[in-house]
């Protein structure tokens, strides 16, 4: 019989409660662990969810996961994305590239797109969690949730039949496309048919096929069925249109797929790893925060696979999220703050959405060149901005439109300091707190939990012209200013004083 519901937990106090223990919402519990930011993790699965699923990482991701520590440990779980082999007739038709590399990408020390699993994306953020001091529990679900204006109170099943209520200041909903926490709270997902055909994607072990190639049969009708080695493992993730609604994905079903659509035999699938059918689609939430509950990667965006979008997206949301709770809630900045959350990132998930939604229709076929330009263009994410943000002050004096401005990702080039040189100004934003660069003009007075560089050359210099410059903690440009004072101002807004 299960036990009666319990008001006490046994886990310490909990500042934040996140809800899904996949990308998103384990990047955001790193990033408030690290600044000290109670934060518990729940996921209904007896362990991180299964499945190779999102494994391409962009280039903003690896940034984010650079600042969390945790990039020599992706580095080495996965590698750069191999050349497409397309077959017909059971002939190997020539190589090509998915992405074409964008020459005019803002630089970034993490330019190359990255392969890796999803569950040892998940495996490897975990440990990072634990590290540094969060804690996370599988094998619980949200059940309901209540809140006042103080504080949020969720039930949460156990596997074992138990119940307990958690009452924590706030929430999270990151558990992905089925999100119970959106559902509690009523928010509905806006999309449209877009007439976006259902697929199957499973990890598979298949003999016959070398490593060095991502495989491509691009019949059409029925439809492509790709192959992709996956790093660290003897696995491939296939991945293939299906023509109707229906499929069940079984070993059995998902060996005669792949019969019928290349030369290989039903037994050269040695093994069914994971598998699973999906029906794409493209949906936003009216809402991304109700009160002290958010919603954040797939509970409050769906994206459809193909563009490679939706992980990278989560991981996005949770840098923006993830520092703006840790001023309210650990430095005393107002709770208007977390307005901004919405603001921000609601906008840059549907305009991704297009893009996901344009990438998967294409699907991944040689042609002429023109797709692989298109996603080495726009797939990085490195110009993605927030110059409409109420948190983008610019305040010089008037310059061109054409340059670095409040918003932006700040640019990642090499500077010199008072220190001396700097291979790259990342490196000297590294950590959750705001950073102000002095560049070519005296520094202000010391503020509490805000570096203070003073840059006074170098590429970084050039790009950026004389000026004060607030980055904030995920390294966009809060304000550009050319007086002290405007400093000041800014702070106040997000916790900070000068002292």
């Amino acid at each position: 019989m299960p036990d009666p519901i319990s008001r006490t937990s046994r886990q310490p106090d909990v500042d934040v409660l996140v809800v899904g223990g996949g990308p998103t919402g384990l990047t955001l519990a790193c990033d408030l662990a690290r600044r000290g930011v109670r934060t518990h993790v729940i996921e209904a699965g007896e362990g991180l969810p299964a499945g190779s699923r999102g494994k391409s990482l962009q280039a903003r991701t690896l940034e984010a996961f650079d600042d969390l520590g945790v990039i020599d440990a992706v580095r080495a779980a996965g590698s750069p994305f191999p050349p497409m082999q397309t077959w017909r007739d059971g002939e190997r038709g020539g190589e090509w590239w998915l992405i074409e590399p964008d020459p005019q990408a803002p630089v970034s020390r993490q330019p190359q797109q990255w392969l890796v699993p999803q569950w040892r994306t998940q495996e490897i953020l975990r440990d990072r969690l634990l590290e540094l001091g969060g804690t996370l529990e599988c094998g619980s679900r949200l059940v309901s949730l209540t809140q006042t204006d103080t504080h949020v109170t969720a039930e949460v099943a156990r596997s074992d039949g138990g119940r307990r209520l958690m009452t924590v200041p706030y929430l999270v909903g990151a558990d992905g496309g089925h999100s119970a926490v959106r559902e509690s709270l009523g928010i509905a997902m806006k999309g449209e048919d877009r007439g976006l055909r259902p697929a199957v994607v499973a990890d598979v072990r298949v003999r016959g096929l070398d490593r060095d190639h991502w495989h491509v049969w691009p019949k059409d009708p029925p439809g492509e069925l790709l192959l992709c080695p996956l790093p660290g493992t003897d696995d491939f993730q296939l991945n293939a249109k299906i023509s109707g609604d229906e499929f069940t994905a079984t070993a059995e079903t998902v060996r005669d797929l792949l019969a019928a659509r290349t030369h290989l035999p039903p037994d050269a699938v040695t093994e069914v790893v994971w598998s699973s059918f999906y029906r794409p689609r493209t949906a936003l939430a009216e809402r991304f925060r109700q009160g002290r509950v958010f919603l954040a990667g797939d509970a409050a965006h769906l994206h459809p696979p193909g563009g490679g979008q939706g992980l990278n997206i989560g991981v996005q949301d949770a840098c923006n999220l993830g520092w703006k709770l840790g001023q309210v809630i650990g430095r005393g900045a107002p709770a208007a703050l977390l307005d901004s959350y919405e603001a921000e990132r609601r906008p840059a998930a549907e305009d991704v959405l297009n893009l996901s939604t344009r990438l998967y229709r294409a699907g991944r076929k040689p042609q002429d060149g023109k797709q692989s330009r298109l996603r080495g263009k726009v797939c990085h994410l490195l110009s993605a901005h927030y110059r409409d943000s109420e948190l983008s002050t610019e305040a010089r004096a008037p310059r061109s439109e054409t340059g670095v401005r409040a918003g932006d990702r700040a640019p990642d080039l090499p500077c010199v300091t008072a220190d001396g040189p700097c291979p790259n100004l990342f490196g000297l934003l590294r950590g959750p707190d705001f950073t102000l660069l002095a560049v070519n003009c005296a520094p202000p007075r010391a503020t509490p939990g805000v570096r203070t560089q003073h840059v006074t050359g170098g590429p970084l210099a050039e790009e950026l012209g004389t000026g004060l410059f607030l980055i904030r903690p995920d390294h966009h440009i809060g304000l550009a200013a050319d007086r002290p004072e405007e400093v000041d101002r800014y702070l106040a807004r997000v916790g900070l004083r000068s002292s």
